[in-house]
């Protein structure tokens, strides 16, 4: 994970930065900020290095799992008809 310089606040999603060592002697108050729904990100200086976000947050851009991820094979059976009577079954005529 590459680090980033602190970001600009957005409108959309305010946040707060903070230095490490402030994060360090009220992680307890950041907590109950985050809680009501504050983003806060934690600084080393000039560089972005951890962001606290409430748990149930939306999740932010896209995060489809990538093609592969799992790595499933699908059976060669999978494509071969299914027999008479579990066609029926699934429209229905069971």
């Amino acid at each position: 994970m590459s680090a980033k310089t602190v970001p600009e606040s957005r409108p959309e999603h305010p946040e707060r930065v903070v230095k490490v060592q402030e994060a360090k002697t009220r992680l307890s108050s950041l907590l109950r900020e985050v809680e009501t729904g504050s983003e806060i990100v934690i600084s080393r200086g000039s560089t972005a290095v951890a962001r606290l976000v409430p748990v149930d947050a939306p999740p932010q851009g896209d995060r489809r799992r990538p093609m592969g991820f799992l790595r499933f094979q699908v059976p060669d059976t999978f494509f071969e008809e299914l027999p008479e009577e579990e066609l029926r079954a699934w429209e229905g005529d069971a």
